[in-house]
């Protein structure tokens, strides 16, 4: 609350001097599909969802192996400091600059050498963190042998009783969105009857567990399911967006705010210890906690994929300048939220120190993302059962939110990667011009993620080595995005300080981060991922000297 009264406040009147009269580009550009003005509230809701996907949950239930202290403080902090500048950055510069990407108004900022480095690495980032959630929602809604229909609450990671709401939520988003824009209907009723429909295929999930399915045999099995996600992503990416997303991350964000409220009230009423250690420093086989508590946990502390939602979706639908600090710096503020309560979740609900310890007993346990996550889910569920929620339906419904906003990530990012083809196409002159058609982008962009989401390493599929290897291109993401930010505010003659000073720290981190796992990838002969660390590094580099030349020219022009 403080930090969004005082300081981001500062940030939006005197660091960017946010205009309300200026037009932007949801009204210069409207096109009716990508361009599009839009209610704050709605914007909001889709911005919040497209940010709070897997990444939130899963990065905190890793990183807690190095104690509870630095991840809650990594997570309160750094987004106060870091991330919510960060996303309230990404989102200022472009709308002040057509409603481009961060990658390609690098031109504008900093010239088309870095342009073109940073949309390779977005294009790897992206494409990389979709493959490790898709492989996770594979795994969730997969029948596995720890699934029970009737004994919901064992699960650790298969959760089936989601796929019925999750597909319905989908119809719901369409026929909310075609009365929202085509009918011009009310935001209200349509909303109320949208998640109250919602809410009923949560609970009708929580009887019908297997849609009537008597056994795993006849369930569509884990390399099915990535299948189907992906062909899902690819409609969502085509649509305008209007139509699916934007219902539909509205709604998803109701559903994660009721989930935290119940989650916080319950976990204050509960009032439980912490079963893991504070600080554990030199935890058996783990890299070391500094840089890599700040690289496990990205999103719900500082993350760059938030400045291609920022700008490559959510500036194209702001219809208001000064809209740009509640959803910009607010909505990283209420994702942290979920960050935080997954730091609570993950070292609080184990039963007792010792249990705990048998669960993060070494780096090796860790591994399992979709473990990882399957004790998040139950932690989160065990704080909304002490409001009287029975056990499964308690389990059921954060389930619910887990995957809900995993997929409102996957749809947004695959658009997101759709836009970063059609600009490395536009760069290409003739020979790009067939990837500026958003059906030949999308298609592309899903091929690019189901490689990443079959990759194995030694026949298993490589969910952590990539995950790592995501936080460090995400956090690199982050740390250039804020450097363009520093100079555009140094041509602006404005203080350029606050967006400085993160990214000078998200660079450090990250780049120590990858030169501990250039020494692990060259040692274990993982051949790819040595090329893309080295390859992460050499764009860093590139686009910080980029930086570095163009503040040495406006100190020359001063």
């Amino acid at each position: 609350m403080l930090g969004y009264r005082f300081y981001s406040r500062w940030l939006a009147e005197r660091v960017f001097q946010l205009d309300e009269t200026a037009l932007t580009p949801a009204h210069t550009r409207k096109d009716g599909v990508d361009f599009v003005p839009t209610r704050p509230l709605v914007l909001f809701g889709h911005h919040y969802a497209s940010i709070a996907g897997l990444a939130p949950m899963l990065g905190p239930a890793v990183a807690v192996f190095w104690g509870w202290l630095p991840a809650l403080l990594w997570v309160v902090l750094g987004s106060l400091l870091i991330g919510c500048v960060h996303d309230f950055s990404a989102l200022v510069l472009s709308t002040r600059h057509e409603g481009k990407s961060i990658g390609a108004l690098c031109e504008e900022i900093l010239g088309p050498f870095a342009k073109g480095l940073f949309l390779a690495l977005i294009f790897f980032g992206v494409s990389l963190a979709m493959g490790v959630f898709v492989y996770v929602i594979s795994l969730l809604f997969s029948w596995g042998a720890d699934f029970d229909p009737t004994h919901l609450h064992q699960s650790i990671t298969s959760f089936p009783e989601v796929v019925m709401p999750s597909g319905g939520l989908m119809l719901i988003a369409l026929v909310a969105g075609w009365l929202l824009y085509v009918k011009k209907k009310a935001l209200l009723p349509v909303t109320t009857v949208g998640f109250l429909s919602l809410l009923a295929l949560i609970y009708l999930g929580y009887f019908f567990p297997t849609v009537g399915k008597s056994s795993a045999d006849d369930w569509l099995e884990q390399e099915t399911w990535v299948w189907v996600l992906m062909a899902y992503a690819w409609l969502a990416s085509v649509l305008p967006v209007w139509l699916l997303l934007q219902a539909r991350d509205f709604l998803n964000s109701l559903l994660l705010v009721l989930g935290l409220v119940l989650m916080y009230a319950g976990f204050f009423l509960q009032g439980p210890v912490f079963d893991a250690p504070a600080i554990n420093p030199n935890p058996i086989g783990a890299p070391p906690i500094w840089p890599f508590v700040f690289i496990t946990i990205a999103c719900g502390a500082a993350s760059g994929f938030h400045a291609l939602v920022s700008s490559g979706t959510t500036a194209r639908q702001l219809s208001n300048e000064k809209d740009a600090r509640p959803i910009g710096y607010g909505g990283m503020i209420a994702e942290s939220l979920l960050a935080l309560i997954a730091v609570l979740a993950c070292t609080t609900t184990l039963g007792g120190k010792t249990a705990w310890a048998k669960v993060y007993v070494n780096w090796g346990a860790v591994q399992s993302l979709g473990a990882k996550l399957g004790i998040f889910i139950k932690g989160a569920a065990s704080f909304i059962e002490a409001l009287g929620v029975p056990q499964d339906l308690a389990v059921t419904l954060v389930a619910m939110v887990v995957v809900s906003f995993a997929l409102t990530t996957l749809d947004s990012a695959t658009r997101l990667l759709r836009f970063n083809i059609e600009e490395i196409g536009a760069s290409w002159g003739r020979w790009g011009k067939p990837f500026q058609n958003r059906f030949v982008a999308t298609t592309v962009a899903c091929g690019s993620i189901l490689f990443f989401a079959f990759y194995t390493i030694d026949g298993k599929p490589a969910g952590l080595a990539l995950w790592q290897l995501f936080g460090g291109t995400n956090q690199l993401i982050a740390g250039l995005a804020l450097l363009t930010a520093t100079v555009y505010l140094k041509q602006k003659g404005r203080a350029w300080w606050p967006v400085a000073l993160p990214a000078v720290y998200m660079i450090v981190v990250t780049m120590t981060a990858l030169s501990f796992k250039i020494k692990d990838f060259a040692r274990d002969g993982h051949t790819l991922l040595l090329t893309l660390a080295c390859g992460l590094v050499l764009i860093g580099v590139g686009v910080t000297s980029t930086v570095v030349r163009a503040f040495r020219r406006q100190d020359g022009m001063g």
